[in-house]
């Protein structure tokens, strides 16, 4: 008997509890574990007390995906119908994914006795397959890996859930840029990114970075596959070699094949295939080829006298190295005092340092 009534006070603490505590507005992703009451006698119904609980048993709505619902509400606010419209403006503007997802809600409202019911419609303008699709990313890394993955998969939309984020949409054209320069391989078209935040602003938000692209998917694929073979090709004899042995052998085979044009187009297919590339695309290549004999390089997006120019940064057995190869002459690995007198700058946080 003591145990039994130990159970029962035990579940009358946690009827009277409630799960107010669990639902704050920063609380952005609702789960079922996470949901507002359901009322006494509905399953189907949730309670809510207040405002906030109000607009949580929304944001609840909308993570599930669900195109209706009902709310009791039993709080003191005697304009229920004025709480309700507030709540599915919030949720409609401020909430991440009520902004990108939800087209409007409409709702209808009953009075019980000593409380409100709502009865909910929500259209979406969004598919379950794009919702399903979001990816949560967190810092600069994170956004720049998916959008390097989009990017080499020639993917036309990308949708980031992003949080602790201040940005601008100029940061997110500046991470496409990076992005689509990480990969040599993949390189072959750079898109034209349009880029819409859901909200506006606040530190979370969905980014919908949408790429249009200049050539088809099946030119952007075939140019991939040539790409690939002629880098193995050309890297084939080089791969039991020493790190300078392989440096040298991918420069002189650049130099022989006149892949450095300044009229050239900005592609390492342009460089390799194409009858010379200008600076990004000797550069593409210059890269493409280390990575193939398993040599650390990146390219690098800067400035030569006032003007943009791309060279690369690569890893030598003497630590990291910037070279030019649409330079004419002798190769030279230059450290950064070197390149600095030279006219060159550059993002001296995205780029190795070379001393």
């Amino acid at each position: 008997m003591r145990k039994m009534m130990c159970a029962v006070m035990a579940a009358l603490m946690l009827l009277s509890t409630g799960c107010s505590s669990m639902l704050n507005r920063d609380y952005s992703s609702v789960t079922v574990h996470s949901a507002t009451p359901t009322a006494e006698g509905d399953a189907n119904t949730m309670r809510v007390q207040n405002y906030q609980e109000l607009v949580n048993a929304l944001i609840y709505l909308i993570n599930q995906g669900e195109e209706s619902g009902s709310i009791r509400y039993s709080g003191e606010e005697a304009d229920f119908k004025k709480l309700m419209d507030e709540a599915c403006l919030e949720v409609k503007q401020e909430d991440p994914l009520g902004a990108y997802a939800v087209d409007y809600i409409k709702y209808s409202v009953i009075s019980i006795v000593g409380s409100y019911e709502a009865d909910v419609q929500i259209t979406y303008r969004r598919t379950r397959e794009q919702v399903a699709s979001i990816v949560d990313a967190t810092g600069a890394a994170a956004i720049r890996s998916e959008l390097s993955r989009a990017l080499s998969s020639f993917d036309t939309e990308v949708v980031l859930r992003i949080s602790y984020f201040e940005e601008d949409e100029a940061y997110i054209q500046q991470l496409v840029r990076q992005a689509y320069l990480s990969n040599p391989a993949t390189a072959l078209d750079f898109p034209d990114a349009q880029v819409a935040m859901y909200p506006e602003s606040g530190q979370q938000r969905i980014v919908e970075v949408t790429l249009t692209y200049h050539q088809s998917l099946q030119t952007l694929e075939s140019w991939r596959n040539s790409l690939s073979r002629e880098a193995e090709r050309i890297c084939q004899p080089l791969t039991e070699l020493t790190i300078k042995e392989k440096l040298d052998g991918i420069t002189g085979t650049l130099q022989s094949l006149g892949a450095y044009s300044a009229q050239g187009g900005s592609t390492a297919y342009d460089a390799l295939l194409g009858g010379g590339g200008d600076s990004q695309g000797v550069a593409l290549a210059f890269s493409l080829l280390c990575r193939q004999v398993g040599i650390t390089c990146s390219v690098v997006d800067g400035q030569k006298n006032g003007q943009s120019h791309f060279w690369n940064v690569v890893q030598t057995a003497s630590g990291y190295r910037h070279v030019d190869l649409s330079r004419t002459g002798n190769v030279a690995y230059n450290v950064d005092q070197t390149m600095t007198q030279q006219g060159y700058v550059w993002d001296t946080q995205q780029v190795p340092a070379c001393n």
